[in-house]
This record gives C-alpha cells, sequence and structure tokens, in this order.
C-alpha cells in the first residue's frame, strides 16, 4: 500500500501538476480551508490527545499554521522567482541565476506533542514548494491521527497529500520508501534511525530535534515578568514542547526571590492545584507519565510534584539538588518538571551549558548588552531568544531549526519553501565569442595562465 501511494504520487508529479503557481496557490488554499473548516473537530481531539485548552491548543497550534499559510500565499510568487547572480567575466556573454524547483515526493513525520502544527506546518513549505507529501501522524496522538486521516481526503487527491496511520512499524517501512525528501519531527533518539534508514536511499533529511534548551536568569532583571515568562514557557503543554525551558541557571544572589515568585506565579496561573485548571494539560501517555514520575526522585522537589496516574496527571514541579549524574541534568525532560541549578558566575553558566549538546534554543534573561553577545558568541544553539520563551517561534519571519544533536535543516516562512526546493544553478551563454584559446592544444605557458586568471578573478 506505502508503494503504491508513493508510485501514484511520483506518478502525479511526473505529469506536472504541481509545479505552477497557480497550482501551489489552489493546494495551499485548501489547506487553509482544511484548518478552519475542521477547526472544532481539530481542537476537541487535542484536548482528547492532551488535555489542551481550546484556547491553548488554538494559539499554539491551529493560529500558528494559518500564519504560516497566510505569509506563503502572500509571499510565494517571490520565492518562485529565478535569482539572477554575477556571471565571471570570462563566461561572457552569458547569465547565470538559480531556479528553485520541487523536490519530487516528500515524507512529513509528524510527532505527538504538537501534533497539529508540527505536521501542517512542514506541510506548507512543502506545498508551496511544488511537491506531493506523505503525512504520517503520530499513533501518540491518536484522535489528531484520525480526525486528519478523515479529513485530508476532503480536500487533497492522495496523488498529491495522503496520510498514512499506523504505529512505529508503519513508519520504519515508510522510511525505508524512496523518498526525495524525509522531514522528522522528533527525538534524538528517533532521529538517528530516521537519518540511518533514509541513507540506504541517499535520501536527504531535515531532522527537528530536541534537547535540554538551558535558561539563565541573571539578577538585573524584574522577577515577576522574568517568571511569567519562565513559567508560561516551560509548562505550556505540561511541559511536552520541545523548546521549554529544560532547566534554570538562575544567578546565586536572587535563588530564593527566584523560586517565591515562580511559586507566586504558578498559583496565579493554575490556582491551587492545576489539577482543577482547565487551562493544564495532561501527560500523554502512562509510560511517559511513568518515566516523568521516575525523574522526581533525582532531586529535592521546592514546589509541585503531586501526581494522578490514572488521569495523566503531574502537577507543575520545580526542583533542586540535583546530582551532576542526575538523568535531570542529561536527558531531555520534556514534562513539567523544572530544575533550578544556583551559579555565582556567568561564566560559570556559560562552562554547564557548554558541555553539553548543542540545544534546540537558547534563553537569557538579562538586560545586560554584554552577556547577551556573550551568549551569541560563545553557545552554539539552533535559535537564541533574550528575555522571553517559546515566543522566537512565532511568526514565519525567522527560520526554525537546531544544531548537532538538536536537528538539521531550517523551515518556518521562505526557509520552509527553500527546505523542499532544489535550488538548481543555471548557467545561460551565447553561441557567440568562443575563445579558441581554451581549447588543446594549449600553447600558451603556466604564467601566462595564471596572469590572465588573476585579471579576470
Amino acid at each position: 500500500m506505502i508503494k503504491d501511494i508513493l508510485l501514484r504520487q511520483r506518478e502525479y508529479y511526473g505529469r506536472q501538476e504541481t509545479r505552477s503557481h497557480s497550482s501551489r496557490i489552489a493546494a495551499l488554499k485548501s489547506l487553509k480551508q482544511l484548518v478552519r473548516n475542521n477547526e472544532v473537530s481539530l481542537l476537541d481531539a487535542l484536548h482528547a490527545d492532551l488535555g489542551k485548552s481550546a484556547l491553548e491548543a488554538y494559539a499554539a497550534e491551529l493560529s500558528l499554521v494559518l500564519m504560516e499559510l497566510d505569509h506563503a500565499l502572500r509571499y510565494l510568487h517571490r520565492w518562485m522567482r529565478p535569482k539572477r547572480v554575477r556571471t565571471p567575466l570570462i563566461l561572457k556573454p552569458g547569465s547565470s541565476f538559480i531556479r528553485p524547483e520541487p523536490l519530487g515526493s516528500v515524507l512529513i513525520l509528524g510527532p505527538w506533542n504538537y501534533p497539529v502544527m508540527l505536521l501542517l506546518a512542514p506541510l506548507v513549505g512543502a506545498l508551496a514548494a511544488g511537491n506531493t507529501v506523505v503525512l504520517k501522524p503520530s499513533e501518540y496522538a491518536p484522535r489528531v491521527a484520525a480526525v486528519l486521516a478523515e479529513i485530508v481526503g476532503n480536500y487533497f487527491k492522495p496523488d498529491q497529500v495522503a496520510v498514512c496511520t499506523g504505529d512505529a512499524s508503519v513508519a520504519n517501512e515508510l522510511v525505508q520508501q524512496p523518498f526525495d525528501h524525509i522531514f522528522f519531527t522528533g527525538s534524538t533518539t528517533i532521529g538517528r534511525k530516521v537519518m540511518q534508514a533514509a541513507a540506504a536511499n541517499l535520501t536527504p533529511v531535515t531532522l527537528e530535534l530536541g534537547g535540554k534548551s538551558p535558561c539563565i536568569v541573571w539578577d538585573d532583571v524584574e522577577l515577576d515578568v522574568t517568571c511569567r515568562r519562565v513559567i508560561w514557557g516551560k509548562f505550556l503543554n505540561a511541559g511536552q514542547t520541545c523548546i521549554a525551558p529544560d532547566y534554570i541557571l538562575v544567578q546565586r544572589r536572587i535563588m530564593e526571590r527566584f523560586v517565591e515568585q515562580c511559586i507566586r506565579t504558578l498559583q496565579n496561573f493554575y490556582g491551587n492545584s492545576a489539577r482543577n485548571s482547565k487551562d493544564y494539560a495532561r501527560i500523554v501517555n502512562q509510560n511517559h507519565f511513568d518515566r516523568l514520575i521516575g525523574l522526581l526522585e533525582h532531586g529535592t522537589i521546592l514546589h509541585g510534584g503531586d501526581s494522578d496516574r490514572e488521569n495523566l496527571f503531574i502537577g507543575p514541579t520545580l526542583i533542586h539538588q540535583i546530582q551532576q549524574s542526575s538523568p535531570l541534568l542529561h536527558d531531555e525532560i520534556f514534562g513539567p518538571i523544572l530544575p533550578i541549578i544556583p551559579v555565582y558566575e556567568f561564566s560559570e553558566a556559560l562552562t554547564f551549558i557548554q558541555k553539553r549538546p548543542k540545544p534546540l534554543t537558547m534563553y537569557l534573561f538579562s538586560r545586560n548588552e554584554t552577556l547577551h553577545n556573550t551568549v551569541l558568541e560563545q553557545v552554539s544553539s539552533g535559535s537564541v531568544c533574550f528575555n522571553d520563551t517559546i515566543s522566537q517561534i512565532v511568526g514565519p519571519y525567522l527560520p526554525f531549526g537546531g544544531v548537532g544533536h538538536s536537528g538539521m535543516g531550517r523551515y518556518h516562512g521562505q526557509a520552509g519553501f527553500d527546505c523542499f526546493s532544489n535550488h538548481k544553478s543555471v548557467l545561460k551563454r551565447r553561441l557567440i565569442f568562443d575563445l579558441k584559446q581554451k581549447y588543446p592544444p594549449y600553447t600558451h605557458d603556466l604564467k601566462t595562465i595564471k596572469r590572465f586568471m588573476n585579471w579576470l578573478g
């Protein structure tokens, strides 16, 4: 079945059905209608799978897809234009340009934590670039997967966009097919397997992975604003966000005040018990729940730690006094547990970060521009956000992606179009003014050729 889908998509692509500007605009408009017309079904599915409130689900998922779509619809004509570049004097008369073209048939593998946005936002770039697409939603968000499988066929022929549902065996079979590109969002462990499988067909990959995104809080900040932004970013979707602050490195002098303000902020957000808050999500499944409960044993709980396995609830938790060997400091947490680590000097915080794999994002709360520049120069990360969290992904103007263990490749806005395009280099020359000296037998000595080439340069 999977091979048949790919064969049909290749035939559809081969008929030039997806290449024109008008066909791409039509596809993007169809995707926009899909999201708009099925908003209630998608929001209900997100609540069923992850306990997301309608407001959070719309703001963090559907609205971001619609933003990507509006941006692509507005600027696609610019992205598709060939770009003229300089032509060396030795190739005159002639012209050079770069022409973006579709890659062909692409596979997009989505995760479970933002199962709508992280599947459909890459789809925007793939359709804008003129590709056919196979979507594989995560089986850990079954209601969302079922809704997408049902509705996508109402807006797209399977020859253009198809949805394949199922467990890891389906994903494993998909990544072994000769797609022209594979886009994967998920864990670093699975990302390695995707890349290994893709290598057999020399299929290029974009890997949007995770990692331990650090957050430094320095002593020159306004704590009320800082704690609101840190707590919101960390406990959005119950901490199940790839760019959530994974741990806090806080200047020792403000440690106690920072913790106190974080606790007040949590109470302001979710009341005395997040269990009763309609704005607090749930853990995705029991395996993930059990893993997180095990992490609570690796430090001293400052606040929270309450849980309910039957309802997949773990309250927002602040934790400290953590051993250097603890998995809290080595494994991506991906849940509502926030380690807080005091540091005395800024250099100490940087050393702590530099000893670990390159993170997906890096956060710093400080007014000090010197510290901002130090982070930019000394910390390698997919993105950097000063004095806020999460917000760097809002909007299509900043490319999003990781570096090293946190991923490879970029998307959002034009970067998404570029991700799914082949940027073909083209040289066009005229059949006049043909220098005979470039052909054998060569009559000039090497010194003359060097002088000539230096003059051309």
